[in-house]
């Protein structure tokens, strides 16, 4: 037997114990004066919380994850599964690693008379707290803050050893079964801050769109009983608030009670108040203080605060009594280097990267996140979902009625919103994600319509039973990944009760997020749809050093750039740190990369999210639309700019009309557009005026774009000589290495593996074809090859017709896929050429890569990228780098010779250093080895993304059907 006495409570396989010893939560700022414990601390790993602490010691950084410092517990991925195998509320008995930690601090001696808490950030999964041997308290919840009251411990003037112990595994393991890694340690600053023994316990704000504000505050004395003649002001921006008179003391019966508890509420109506919205989050400053009798300040808190209102009016989400559309995504607080723990400057840059691309909306998945995180919600502007840290995903079913996960579950939601109700930012409160759906979460929604009823609360397991519903634990019908036409058929269907916003409706793994556009099309052209998030903002690899496998941890920055490990490193995922259990690559499945550069799909998002809009193209005009909610466009600037396809390019000013949100206005179309010349794109570059918070002047908001004239077909003449071809009827070229032949393969993106397409390609042999030349004839120069290629299953029917023509050979291609080839994922060329052409231009979509179902963000005009930057290094190898659209490209040498190729109409492109096979033939980026050459697809036909690894597939329109393909192309050297 321990004599330990929190030991002795077992608290990590004791559901019911969710703290001891922990004070309440609140939202009184307390990091004004505080003495920060961060920094390297004594450290011991245990194999189990029983285990004997002894031997030497070693030092941990705190906030940090030990598993990724350097200890033998590595990170472990799993998605659903439990990482081991006991039942709830059980955990693993002989293999549950335990972090002890221990410091010595000096209590400083003018926190005489003081109360004195130390405040712990955050720790997984359970933490105990003990100072100089003496049991403190106990808490769980991986996600938030706990605080614990050392006065009766410490001496000021004196030092104290605080030892803090955390259990990795507990009962509350089973309800933190979120998607990610699972990590052990403090993940959160640590501090000790001193208040007066008269002190703010909460302070709640409720300031209304109207300008209406009114602060609630609570008063306790460490003593008990409150002291005579105390009182509390407020300022607001240097305005005084009145205090209301009826609320000066606690509201309760028993008159004791009401001396160790004071409310007051103090309020006021700001004239002309400036309202906070995502587009304009205007804050005000918000001083409280709490005085003792003789006027002097014994507390104080101070908050930014945002003018706001939050409703559902029918089946619309209000945000100041306008219907606001959700671009959201979901966020883990995640770092490659340091697991779980984030910096202030992380979580800026990622708000400000969001923000740069048009997303309005966060989803704290799936659990509170950092505190600095909804500050700076606040001051750049976001709409916040705030979720409490429930999921119970293996085991959902069983817990959600379990009553000795009802504490759990009551205590983790209301001190979710104790903590973050004063946010503006944060619209609507969640009750966790993937929990199925029982008396457990009702009982926290009801805790939450009791405390807070300004704001809605969601949950999907609730929504999920029936949309319609208006009973359940849900005010929003939040699906996942449901199909498009299923919303689309329920908002038309009349039976439409509340509002229908996606919790998860894209997901991001690898290439993928196809037909998002098209989701957004049907959404703001839907009543009753308004949005959703896109799982998620991190691809959640790991930097892991390739010689010994271990985490870089935090000395690793910069070893990573554009989304690529250094030499020698490698992005890890599920599996590379030796785990048996474990689910892959499905933790690489964001909307940036590891080190948060963004991914093609991030274009893609800004242009569907654009503020301005070129509506249509009149003839007396560009239609120009303003598609925000509460901004003008003064904050914006532009530039015309006319791309023609004879290669010439045209820039004008562009001066944007004064429209307010939903308005349309014609401008005067800035060029006289040359005649002749074949297509003619008119593209308006918009960028940031001025500074913005989130941007420095100049920044690239949108380009939309409209094509002005269509494109002319140019015929090729004939020449009166032969193009040779070998024994096999291929062609010979002095620049290819690899003649081209027919492609209908390519290497499966995570969509087509997870999805199941890339096993019915692999059945029916699309990846090793056999080509078998049927007969080669030619015909006045013309070489005619008719080909057939076997794959397991059918046989595919191929025939070129290699013409002569000035400089160079016009090749027509026919392809017939065999009926059983009903969904292939692509129909084209693929040829090899010599190394040394390293530059590729062309006229078509772009810049970025593009496909198409994933091609609005990409606009049509010139470009220029060296070809090893054209590939994608998603984090598991595979299709990438495509470009959808392209009319011709130029593959040039820097003397300036190369190739050059036109295609009968826009084509899906490709121009990079592997083939299908070496990007099949390995798991991660350091095991590639480039072609010196480059390998070209040209596809008459490519099948759309999709999302189908955790969600619908591409659309319908965007598959490769059977029958008959036909692609011509000209081949010309430079």
């Amino acid at each position: 037997m321990t004599s330990d006495p929190l030991l002795a409570l077992r608290p990590w396989e004791a559901p019911e114990v969710t703290s001891w010893g922990r004070l309440p939560m609140n939202a009184v700022d307390r990091r004004s004066g505080a003495l920060p414990l961060d920094g390297d601390w004594n450290f011991q790993l245990l194999p189990a919380p029983d285990a004997p602490v002894g031997g030497p010691w070693s030092t941990a950084y705190v906030p940090g994850v030990w598993t990724m410092q350097d200890t033998d517990d590595l990170p472990q991925y799993t998605n659903i599964r439990m990482p081991y195998a006991e039942f709830p509320p059980l955990s693993p008995v002989y293999r549950n690693p335990t972090g002890v930690y221990e410091r010595t601090v000096g209590i400083p001696a003018e926190w005489t008379g003081r109360r004195i808490v130390l405040q712990v950030g955050a720790a997984e999964s359970v933490l105990l707290v003990q100072v100089d041997g003496r049991p403190v308290g106990i808490s769980k919840d991986s996600h938030l803050v706990a605080e614990f009251d050392l006065t009766p411990f410490v001496r000021p003037g004196e030092r104290a050893t605080v030892r803090l112990t955390v259990v990795k595994w507990s009962d509350a393991s089973h309800i933190e079964d979120q998607d990610q890694w699972w990590h052990g340690g403090i993940t959160r600053s640590v501090l000790l801050y001193a208040t007066d023994p008269l002190y703010l316990a909460d302070v709640t704000v409720r300031a209304a769109y109207s300008g209406e504000l009114r602060v609630d505050c609570r008063v306790r004395d460490a003593a008990g009983a409150l002291p005579d003649g105390w009182y509390v002001t407020g300022e607001l921006d240097g305005r005084l608030l009145a205090q209301d008179a009826e609320f000066d003391r606690a509201n309760v019966e028993d008159e004791r009670v009401s001396d160790f508890l004071g409310e007051v509420r103090l309020h006021t109506t700001v004239p002309d108040v400036r309202t906070w919205n995502a587009e304009t989050p205007e804050l005000y400053g918000l001083t409280v203080r709490l005085h003792r009798a003789d006027a002097t300040v014994a507390d104080t808190s101070y908050h930014r605060i945002g003018f706001r209102d939050v409703e559902i009016v029918g089946r619309n989400l209000l945000v100041n009594g306008e219907r606001v559309f959700i671009r959201g995504v979901n966020r883990h607080d995640f770092h490659p280097l340091t697991g779980r723990t984030v910096s202030y400057d992380d979580m800026r840059a990622d708000l400000v990267l969001l923000k740069r691309f048009g997303f309005n909306a966060i989803r704290t998945a799936h659990y509170p996140n950092d505190p600095g995180l909804y500050d700076l919600a606040d001051e750049l502007g976001f709409y916040v979902v705030d979720e409490a840290d429930i999921e119970s995903h293996d085991h959902a079913h069983e817990i959600a009625d379990d009553p000795r996960y009802l504490n759990a579950f009551v205590d983790r939601v209301s001190r979710m919103v104790l903590r973050d109700k004063n946010h503006p930012s944060v619209i609507i409160w969640s009750l966790g994600n993937e929990s199925d759906y029982g008396a457990n979460h009702d009982a926290a929604a009801g805790w939450v319509r009791r405390h807070d009823p300004t704001r809605p609360i969601q949950y999907e397991g609730a929504a999920k039973l029936d949309w319609a519903a208006t009973d359940d634990a849900s005010d929003i019908a939040c699906p996942m990944y449901a199909p498009l036409e299923d919303c689309v058929a329920h908002a038309l269907s009349g039976e439409q009760t509340r509002p229908l916003i996606q919790c998860e409706y894209s997901h991001a793994m690898g290439n993928s997020n196809g037909t998002l556009a098209d989701h957004w099309a049907a959404i703001e052209s839907t009543p009753g749809l308004q949005g959703g998030f896109i799982w998620e903002f991190w691809d959640h690899g790991i930097l892991q050093r390739v010689n010994d496998g271990r985490p870089v941890g935090r000395g690793g920055a910069g070893l990573c750039d554009n989304g690529v490990a250094a030499p020698g490193h490698r992005w890890a995922y599920g599996g590379d740190f030796g785990e048996t259990i474990h689910d892959g690559a499905f933790i690489a499945d964001g909307v940036v990369f590891p080190d948060r550069t963004p991914k093609p799909a991030m274009y893609e998002h800004r242009e569907i999210s654009a503020p301005v809009r070129i509506e249509c193209f009149k003839h007396e005009g560009i239609v120009l639309g303003n598609h925000q909610h509460f901004r003008g466009l003064d904050w914006l600037a532009g530039e015309w700019e006319l791309s023609l396809a004879d290669g010439h390019t045209l820039t004008a000013p562009a001066e944007l009309p004064d429209l307010r949100p939903g308005e349309t206005a014609v401008v005067p179309l800035p060029f006289e557009v040359p005649r002749g010349g074949g297509e003619a794109w008119l593209t308006l570059r918009v960028t940031t005026a001025r500074d913005e918070a989130w941007a420095p002047r100049g920044t690239v908001v949108c380009l939309p774009q409209v094509r002005l004239r269509e494109a002319a077909p140019v015929p090729a003449s004939p020449e009166n000589r032969s193009v040779e071809v070998d024994a096999d009827g291929l062609l010979v070229h002095p620049l290819l290495t690899a003649a081209p032949t027919l492609s209908l393969w390519r290497a499966p993106t995570d969509n087509d593996e997870l999805g199941g397409m890339a096993l019915r390609w692999r059945t029916w042999g699309l990846d090793s074809l056999v080509r078998k030349a049927v007969s080669v004839r030619e015909d006045d120069g013309r070489t005619t090859v008719v080909a057939e290629y076997a794959g397991t299953l059918g046989v595919v029917r191929h025939r070129q017709v290699l013409t002569p023509v000035e400089g160079g050979v016009r090749i027509d291609e026919e392809a017939e896929l065999p009926a059983e080839f009903d969904d292939v994922a692509r129909v084209g060329s693929v040829f090899e050429t010599v190394a040394g052409l390293d530059l590729l231009e062309w006229f078509g979509q772009g810049p970025w890569e593009s496909y198409p179902d994933r091609s609005v963000g990409a606009p049509v005009g010139h470009h220029s990228v060296p070809v090893d930057e054209l590939f994608t290094p998603y984090l598991r190898p595979q299709e990438s780098g495509g470009r959808h659209g392209v009319r011709r490209f130029t593959l040039s040498a820097p003397d300036a010779t190369g190739l050059t190729v036109a295609l009968d109409e826009p084509r899906q492109v490709s121009v990079t250093r592997y083939r299908a096979e070496d990007l099949t033939s390995v798991t991660h980026h350091d095991q590639l080895v480039p072609r010196a050459g480059c390998v070209v697809h040209l596809d008459a036909a490519h099948r759309g993304l999709g999302t189908a690894s955790c969600g619908p597939d591409t659309f319908p329109s965007y598959l490769v059907a059977p029958g008959v393909h036909r692609w011509s192309w000209t081949l010309r050297t430079l």
